[in-house]
């Protein structure tokens, strides 16, 4: 399965190096091909704007690199059939959150790993920010607590259209045409009633 890592992780040594030397390892065991969309930009390419003086070049430097992220990370969503999410945090990242919504808009799976045990939720109902929740869930994913737990929300689902007479590919039952003979049911055998000619040319 194609994945997208969303997650706060790249701002920090400690979460580059727990992504790189635990999470991406243990994810591409599992066979997964996971993009991480720390490593879509160029390192060279941001050193170089933070060099800049402050001004007017860095910033519309700065506004030109936020375009490519934003859009290289809008592209690697779309390619990807789920999306693993990291929550951690006194609350989810903003641009973790932002991802989850637009991955649940495209249909994605979502899968939210929050390894962090303070309190992050609007309420005792949930485990981080309502809406971020409800779209994880709704997306048919999960949140776990510990990222060996990974591979249960990833596990190939049953879709909900398989199911016998659910969906846009369940028919409704056809109108014989006007005149026809009309079907009778006895048990599991369809027999057609009989055509009765009435003296003025009618049929019932």
């Amino acid at each position: 399965m194609r994945i997208y890592l969303a997650g706060p992780l790249g701002f920090s040594e400690a979460g580059r190096h727990f992504c790189a030397s635990v999470l991406l390892p243990f994810l591409r065991r599992l066979g997964h091909h996971v993009v991480d969309p720390w490593s879509l930009t160029e390192p060279r390419a941001i050193e170089a704007v933070r060099r800049l003086s402050p001004g007017p070049r860095r910033e519309r430097a700065w506004a030109r690199i936020n375009r490519e992220i934003g859009a290289g990370n809008r592209a690697a969503i779309d390619g990807a059939e789920a999306v693993v999410a990291v929550l951690d945090g006194p609350d989810v990242d903003s641009g973790t959150a932002s991802e989850i919504g637009y991955a649940f808009a495209r249909g994605k799976r979502i899968v939210g790993y929050r390894g962090d045990y303070r309190v992050s939720a609007d309420n005792e109902g949930s485990a981080v920010n309502l809406q971020v929740e409800y779209f994880i869930r709704e997306s048919g994913g999960t949140i776990v607590h510990r990222y060996e737990d990974l591979p249960g929300g990833l596990a190939p689902r049953r879709s909900r259209s398989a199911r016998p007479g659910v969906g846009r590919h369940a028919s409704a039952p056809r109108r014989a045409p006007e005149g026809s003979a009309a079907p009778r049911t006895h048990g599991t055998r369809r027999t057609l009633a009989p055509t009765r000619t009435h003296a003025g040319g009618g049929t019932r």
